[in-house]
């Protein structure tokens, strides 16, 4: 849907997914074995999709920008995305693909599972970015980073660095997608992100630490502003030159985790849009991410603003500092 009359306060641009996921079962099917599950759901998935559409939530307007095919899982992701506060026009179609898509096995007790194929999202570049969008817009967050090979070039670091010369926040945040050394393709980027926002299992992976904290040094180290890594159920990590501290989490009925850290980014960034404070930051982030986890799809559940600052009011985040 087309809002160019008005302003993009967040500029949202990464991986578009269509999702199929199972309810919940009792156990992974074991090879020939037929598991029942109460339903099997197709849904809106993709970081930078997600993370629109959640903003859209919350009252901020959005311009989209990514990349679909032309198949009817395309026409579904765009169909999804309908919503009056989303400006879709920054969708690139792809002839002859389909889009990201994740096949998503829920099992209770554990983990969600994914079997992934990036799609057209392995078409995406940075000139596929409107320039006016990112002149007027205040935040610019890339969800997916290490899925799209085409933003692994020197013009993303510029285009990093232009936002941020007019005063816009940068946000990245990443989803490990193959075996290769991803260090090596993130650390040039990270000196351009205001916030980096990797969960600690992605930490892991790129840093070789297993400590979260070990791991939000290594990256404040190379130069990114602050540091925030999510650890599900043990909370959250904000990690910055002037403040070092760790979240709890809220106690919620867990049905599925998919979408979680994107519900999470995208509380922050309407909470960074509204200049919060790092507590605040961080209690509204929670309080989205929390609310994602209590339906197994990645933005059925999520809060709107309302919700969010009724939620948020009756419900406060233990922090404890970081020495």
């Amino acid at each position: 849907m087309n809002i160019s009359s008005k302003k993009h306060r967040c500029l949202s641009a990464g991986i578009l997914f269509a999702d199929v996921g199972c309810a919940p079962i009792n156990h992974c099917p074991v090879p020939g074995e037929l598991v029942q599950t109460d339903r099997v759901e197709l849904s809106l998935g993709g970081c930078a999709s997600n993370v629109a559409l959640n903003l859209a939530k919350l009252d901020v307007p959005v311009g989209l920008c990514g990349c679909v095919g032309d198949d009817a899982l395309s026409d579904f992701v765009i169909h999804a995305l309908e919503h009056p506060l989303i400006d879709t026009e920054g969708i690139r179609r792809i002839p002859n693909s389909g889009p990201g898509c994740s096949l998503i096995v829920n099992v209770q007790g554990q983990d969600r599972r994914f079997v992934s194929t990036t799609g057209a999202n392995a078409e995406f570049k940075v000139a596929d970015i409107s320039k006016t969008w990112a002149d007027e817009a205040e935040v610019f967050y890339i969800g997916g980073y290490l899925m799209m090979p085409h933003l692994e070039e020197a013009e993303t670091i510029s285009f990093l660095q232009k936002f941020q010369a007019h005063g816009g926040k940068t946000i990245l945040d990443v989803v490990i997608y193959g075996n290769r050394p991803y260090w090596n393709v993130i650390r040039p980027l990270l000196p351009f992100v205001d916030y980096f926002m990797p969960n600690n299992d992605e930490g892991r992976l790129i840093s070789g630490f297993e400590n979260p904290i070990d791991q939000a040094k290594f990256f404040l180290d190379a130069g990114v502003r602050t540091v925030i890594i999510t650890c599900g159920e043990a909370g959250s990590i904000y990690y910055s030159a002037k403040q070092k501290f760790q979240t709890n989490v809220f106690s919620v009925e867990f049905i599925g985790g998919t979408g979680s850290g994107d519900a999470f980014a995208a509380g922050f960034i309407s909470a960074l849009l509204d200049q919060a404070d790092p507590i605040e930051l961080m209690n509204r982030a929670s309080a989205q991410g929390m609310s994602c986890v209590r339906d197994s799809s990645a933005t059925k559940s999520v809060f709107t603003r309302k919700e969010a600052e009724d939620f948020v009011k009756k419900n406060q985040l233990l922090i404890t500092e970081i020495g």
